[in-house]
Protein backbone atom coordinates (compact mmCIF):
# COMPACT_ATOMS: atom_id res chain seq x y z
CA UNK A 1 0.00 0.00 0.00
CA UNK A 2 1.62 3.17 -1.26
CA UNK A 3 1.31 6.30 1.16
CA UNK A 4 1.70 9.58 1.03
CA UNK A 5 2.68 10.82 5.05
CA UNK A 6 5.79 12.62 5.49
CA UNK A 7 6.56 12.74 9.46
CA UNK A 8 8.62 15.98 10.98
CA UNK A 9 8.08 17.97 7.75
CA UNK A 10 7.22 21.03 6.65
CA UNK A 11 5.62 21.55 3.00
CA UNK A 12 6.62 25.29 1.93
CA UNK A 13 4.29 27.62 0.40
CA UNK A 14 4.39 27.29 -2.73
CA UNK A 15 7.23 30.24 -4.39
CA UNK A 16 4.72 31.36 -7.07
CA UNK A 17 1.78 31.70 -4.50
CA UNK A 18 -0.57 34.64 -5.83
CA UNK A 19 -1.48 35.26 -1.81
CA UNK A 20 0.21 37.71 0.49
CA UNK A 21 -0.53 35.26 3.38
CA UNK A 22 -2.61 32.97 4.25
CA UNK A 23 -6.06 32.86 2.83
CA UNK A 24 -9.27 30.52 3.40
CA UNK A 25 -10.76 28.82 0.56
CA UNK A 26 -13.90 31.07 -1.15
CA UNK A 27 -15.65 27.95 -2.84
CA UNK A 28 -17.50 25.55 -0.50
CA UNK A 29 -17.26 21.73 -1.47
CA UNK A 30 -14.04 22.31 -3.62
CA UNK A 31 -11.02 20.18 -2.87
CA UNK A 32 -9.53 23.47 -0.89
CA UNK A 33 -12.28 24.38 0.99
CA UNK A 34 -12.64 20.53 2.44
CA UNK A 35 -8.84 20.30 3.26
CA UNK A 36 -8.76 23.37 4.99
CA UNK A 37 -12.51 22.68 7.13
CA UNK A 38 -10.91 19.15 8.17
CA UNK A 39 -7.31 20.80 9.31
CA UNK A 40 -8.53 23.50 10.77
CA UNK A 41 -10.96 22.32 13.07
CA UNK A 42 -8.22 19.48 13.71
CA UNK A 43 -4.72 20.18 14.00
CA UNK A 44 -2.05 17.19 14.12
CA UNK A 45 -5.47 15.13 14.25
CA UNK A 46 -5.18 12.88 10.93
CA UNK A 47 -2.31 11.99 8.79
CA UNK A 48 -2.04 12.87 5.60
CA UNK A 49 -3.72 9.95 4.21
CA UNK A 50 -6.40 10.14 6.57
CA UNK A 51 -7.21 13.34 5.40
CA UNK A 52 -6.96 12.71 1.31
CA UNK A 53 -9.61 9.66 2.04
CA UNK A 54 -12.02 11.70 4.07
CA UNK A 55 -12.10 14.42 1.21
CA UNK A 56 -12.16 11.32 -1.53
CA UNK A 57 -14.97 10.28 0.35
CA UNK A 58 -16.40 13.13 0.99
CA UNK A 59 -16.49 14.63 -2.87
CA UNK A 60 -18.03 11.11 -4.12
CA UNK A 61 -20.95 10.36 -2.65
CA UNK A 62 -20.57 6.04 -4.05
CA UNK A 63 -17.80 5.60 -2.51
CA UNK A 64 -17.90 4.44 0.98
CA UNK A 65 -16.03 4.82 3.89
CA UNK A 66 -14.37 1.45 4.04
CA UNK A 67 -11.64 -0.40 5.01
CA UNK A 68 -10.99 -2.33 1.54
CA UNK A 69 -12.25 0.79 -0.42
CA UNK A 70 -9.49 3.18 1.51
CA UNK A 71 -6.82 -0.08 0.70
CA UNK A 72 -7.65 0.10 -3.04
CA UNK A 73 -7.46 3.75 -3.17
CA UNK A 74 -4.02 4.05 -1.56
CA UNK A 75 -2.82 0.74 -3.61
CA UNK A 76 -2.04 2.79 -6.07
CA UNK A 77 0.71 6.35 -5.95
CA UNK A 78 -1.59 9.40 -5.18
CA UNK A 79 -0.29 12.51 -5.10
CA UNK A 80 1.14 13.90 -1.84
CA UNK A 81 -0.38 17.42 0.27
CA UNK A 82 2.58 19.76 -1.57
CA UNK A 83 0.30 19.57 -4.56
CA UNK A 84 -2.39 20.80 -2.41
CA UNK A 85 -4.28 24.00 -3.68
CA UNK A 86 -3.85 24.96 0.04
CA UNK A 87 0.12 25.25 -0.50
CA UNK A 88 -0.42 26.55 -4.46
CA UNK A 89 -2.98 29.04 -4.47
CA UNK A 90 -4.06 29.83 -0.59
CA UNK A 91 -0.89 31.17 1.30
CA UNK A 92 -0.90 27.71 3.77
CA UNK A 93 2.23 25.52 4.63
CA UNK A 94 1.57 21.87 6.07
CA UNK A 95 3.20 20.44 9.00
CA UNK A 96 3.63 16.83 9.77
CA UNK A 97 4.24 15.83 13.46
CA UNK A 98 6.63 12.97 14.09
CA UNK A 99 3.44 10.63 14.46
CA UNK A 100 2.94 11.70 10.43
CA UNK A 101 -0.46 13.86 11.35
CA UNK A 102 -0.96 17.34 9.52
CA UNK A 103 -1.83 20.97 10.68
CA UNK A 104 -2.27 24.32 8.29
CA UNK A 105 0.73 26.93 9.13
CA UNK A 106 -0.52 30.22 7.78
CA UNK A 107 2.66 31.39 5.51
CA UNK A 108 4.51 33.81 7.05
CA UNK A 109 3.26 33.42 10.63
CA UNK A 110 5.43 33.50 14.18
CA UNK A 111 4.82 29.41 13.60
CA UNK A 112 5.72 29.21 9.84
CA UNK A 113 8.92 31.02 10.28
CA UNK A 114 9.94 29.07 13.28
CA UNK A 115 9.66 25.95 11.77
CA UNK A 116 11.06 27.12 8.61
CA UNK A 117 14.11 27.78 11.08
CA UNK A 118 14.09 24.69 13.03
CA UNK A 119 17.09 22.49 12.02
CA UNK A 120 15.32 19.03 13.27
CA UNK A 121 12.09 19.87 10.77
CA UNK A 122 12.57 18.75 7.04
CA UNK A 123 11.39 20.98 4.69
CA UNK A 124 9.94 20.40 1.14
CA UNK A 125 8.52 22.75 -1.35
CA UNK A 126 4.82 23.36 -2.62
CA UNK A 127 4.59 22.33 -5.92
CA UNK A 128 4.57 25.24 -8.52
CA UNK A 129 1.28 26.29 -10.23
CA UNK A 130 2.62 26.70 -13.45
CA UNK A 131 6.16 25.74 -15.15
CA UNK A 132 9.05 28.46 -14.48
CA UNK A 133 9.82 30.03 -17.69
Amino acid sequence: MHTTNYFQTLILVSDDCKRDGPTPPERAGSIAALQFELLQGAPHAMSSDDLLWRVEVARNPDLSDTDENRQAYFSKGRACLRTSPLVKSYGWGIHSDGEGRVALVGGGSPEYLALVADGDVKKVPGIRSSRKK
